[in-house]
């Protein structure tokens, strides 16, 4: 549509519950930047007009079709063998009758589908350009990409929209955008140069305000919800689950320990979350999550399959003053305490054992909880038979097996004389 020379430049008055978008320096310089060495008939410029539909009954926007079928919200019909359209279902009263003829108001062609865009007549529901105006929230169509953003499509026209305003988060390739059907609101606004510059940062942005307030009013703790990706951090990953941020602890993000929040999610997944904690006193509210808690546990199955008292092999991964821990499998690790080792007495475990031997042990318990299994080598090895020197005189004068100390005294002066005592006191 071609624009007065004499139309104002100024964008008409904001509908009754529009917000008017205030547009900051910040903002004002982005688009500068992603503008500079750009040519603004490149980006913005009006889209030449498309080669005019075939005319019908004198009308070259109203052509009359036959309806194929009706598929999912949309209602197919048929032009001519090579012609093709799709009309909204929401625009009939109830879903009509494959084979019905009917007339359709052209809107325009989708390049992309090949499909016409039909609408009842007299319900044309698409934006119009000289109906477009700042704070608008607009259905654009992705149709190029340049070096600072999208070029857009609205109602024939061509818009811009600049990459640090495609989405609330950092996006690392903006590729993904082409082709696609994206809400946006309309930030600038020049029709006598025929100029638009969208942002789906500030749609996204409106739609989360309007969905904080619900779900902060809705959510409790012990809830299961869908949730979004939105940053991952080294001590977790932060959460979308409806305008308002979660965190997902590294602990509670999968059952097994994780080096890096990465090994477990990425940016955009939708997993579910069970809400652990709501401190409401913190602005904004803090909330933790938990995705390990709504997921089978595979470890659970593998101690299961442990019984007390059985024999079993493994490979000894860590040696620590306090004894030694052997894998037994793939995630399930067992504690052989350092009194557990040996019959005889050791200060290390290294001295007996090293890192990757393979050794045989006895289960003494197992903590399913705590995921804990306590392990003895010693209690599959004989006891070593005491020894007894054969001359009297020696035993006599051996040393006692405990020093003298004042719990031995007292022994000794309940029980008698040193030479009196039994059970290898003297």
């Amino acid at each position: 549509m071609s624009i007065p020379p004499n139309e104002p430049s100024n964008p008409p008055a904001s509908q009754p519950n529009a917000t008017p978008f205030k547009m900051d320096d910040l903002l004002a310089q982005e688009m500068e930047q992603a503008l500079a060495g750009l040519s603004e008939n490149d980006m913005l410029g009006i889209i030449p007009e498309k080669k005019a539909l075939p005319k019908v009954k004198g009308d070259g926007h109203t052509r009359t079709g036959t309806i194929i079928r009706v598929q999912g919200g949309d209602v197919m019909v048929e032009f001519g063998p090579k012609s093709q359209g799709v009309c909204p279902l929401n625009q009939f009263e109830s879903a009509p009758e494959p084979g019905t003829v009917m007339d359709f108001a052209v809107e325009r062609l989708d390049a992309f589908e090949g499909l016409l865009i039909l609408s009842r007549i007299g319900m044309r529901t698409k934006p119009q350009w000289d109906n477009l105006q700042v704070g608008q929230i607009v259905d654009a169509r992705c149709v190029g990409m340049n070096q600072g953003g999208l070029d857009m499509e609205v109602a024939h026209h061509r818009a811009f929209m600049p990459a640090g305003q495609v989405d609330i988060r950092s996006v690392p390739d903006i590729s993904i955008f082409l082709g696609e059907k994206l809400q946006c609101m309309i930030i600038e606004m020049r029709k006598e140069r025929g100029r638009m510059v969208l942002s789906r940062k500030a749609a996204l942005a409106q739609t989360r305000r309007e969905n904080q307030q619900k779900t902060l009013a809705d959510i409790q703790t012990g809830q299961i919800l869908e949730a979004t990706i939105i940053s991952l951090q080294p001590f977790g990953a932060f959460a979308d689950i409806g305008g308002v941020d979660g965190l997902i602890h590294i602990s509670d993000l999968a059952h097994e320990r994780l080096k890096n929040a990465s090994d477990a999610v990425k940016v955009g997944d939708v997993v579910r979350v069970k809400v652990m904690r709501i401190d409401r006193t913190q602005k904004p509210p803090r909330i933790a999550l938990s995705r390990k808690e709504v997921m089978d546990d595979p470890m659970v199955g593998k101690f299961e399959s442990l019984q007390m008292g059985e024999s079993v092999s493994g490979r000894v991964t860590k040696l620590t003053e306090f004894g030694a821990f052997v894998e037994l499998s793939p995630g399930v690790e067992g504690l052989v305490h350092i009194s557990e080792i040996s019959h005889d007495r050791i200060f290390s475990a290294d001295k007996v054992l090293k890192v990757d031997q393979i050794v045989t042990a006895k289960i003494l318990s197992i903590d399913l909880a705590r995921r804990r299994v306590s392990l003895s080598i010693k209690a599959l090895l004989d006891r070593p038979a005491p020894t007894f020197s054969a001359n009297k005189d020696d035993r006599q004068n051996a040393k006692p097996a405990r020093e003298d100390d004042p719990a031995m005294r007292k022994l000794r002066l309940k029980f008698g004389a040193a030479n009196s005592l039994k059970g290898g006191l003297s």
